[in-house]
């Protein structure tokens, strides 16, 4: 496919109709893929005007509609992907997926709403579900050769945030622990080969928490780790084939190739794209950011083009309702 650009793909999906046509080409490089059973034969439902379909409501539609030659049931390219059931235009949706994957600091969500005419209930939504998709494919194979760990932690300054419940502030020195909300830890794992990064939100950065996240997403017994000199990978790093660490407290941060820079300098790109862009990212929310940052992040050597063309191919399978995203 030619390069992207905001023009280009404006020049491309000039209608409704134009964006389910690319939208397919996207996704099933022209062999329909039924959604429901899996089949690769279907055939397209001529419109009876050749130009639109009506809706139950009798507006007109130009979605592409297919039936399933195998288990007969119909199904346009967006059934039971993370557009399924919006009421946003498919050409709306397609100009957010190319910006969230081209912004390097991300889009916040005011923004759409203010580009592109919706609502900040819509904005908000969308761009949740965009991230639902660029989480790590759930049969993805664990990290192997030298991993990078380190962690960090987000939110903002304990001096502006609310006291939790009735809970007063102490006098330094009076001997209580502070009120206020701590701020979320997240652990990062880069592969130097790959350059994939893998971060989840972790309760604590104990040795026991790190290990268990560690374990889940590496390959420890053939792999070599490199952190800083926290205590709490020393045990953990028996298990792998050789632990080496920098010791930041005695200003050593390089050594030969063993370094955390590689986590420090996404960490550096996380933080000052939350800062500039989103302000605030809620903890229970934070994982879904997680999920978009390493996706660019791990797609970063790639053009813009190539990262939406693997976006597009990980979106099915993945819907995102509004109730459960908004239940705490």
């Amino acid at each position: 496919m030619e390069r992207l650009s905001v023009t280009s793909l404006a020049n491309k999906i000039q209608t409704e109709a134009d964006a389910y046509e690319f939208m397919e080409r996207l996704r099933w490089n022209g062999i329909p893929v039924c959604p429901h059973c899996g089949a690769e034969r279907a055939y397209f439902l001529n419109p009876a005007n050749g130009v639109s379909r009506k809706t139950r409501t009798g507006a007109g539609s130009q979605r592409r509609v297919w039936k399933c030659a195998v288990c007969r049931r119909q199904f346009s390219v967006l059934t039971g992907t993370i557009f399924h059931g919006s009421k946003v235009a498919l050409r709306t949706w397609l100009f957010v997926v190319f910006e969230m994957c081209a912004n390097k600091n991300g889009i916040a969500a005011r923004e759409i709403e203010r580009k592109y005419d919706v609502t900040p209930k819509t904005a908000w939504f969308m761009v949740h579900r965009i991230r639902e998709a660029m989480k790590l494919e759930p049969l993805a194979g664990m990290l192997r050769g030298t991993i990078v760990a380190d962690e960090t932690f987000i939110g903002g300054l304990p001096k502006n945030k609310h006291q939790q419940g009735r809970a007063k502030r102490l006098p330094d020195g009076a001997g209580a622990r502070s009120t206020y909300a701590p701020k979320t830890a997240v652990l990062s794992l880069v592969s130097k080969e790959t350059g994939e990064v893998r971060s989840k939100v972790v309760a604590d950065v104990t040795g026991h928490t790190l290990r268990k996240v560690m374990a889940e997403q590496v390959d420890m017994a053939g792999s070599t780790l490199h952190t800083d000199a926290s205590l709490a990978y020393r045990q953990m790093g028996a298990e792998f084939i050789d632990h080496q660490y920098v010791d930041h407290s005695s200003h050593e941060y390089v050594r030969g190739d063993v370094s955390t820079n590689h986590a420090e300098g996404y960490f550096s790109q996380l933080k000052r794209s939350i800062d500039g862009t989103h302000h605030h990212v809620s903890a229970e929310h934070l994982p879904r950011y997680l999920a978009e940052f390493d996706f660019r992040y791990s797609t970063r050597k790639e053009d813009d083009t190539a990262r939406m063309n693997k976006l597009m191919g990980q979106v099915g399978g993945r819907r995102l309702t509004y109730k459960p995203l908004t239940e705490r």
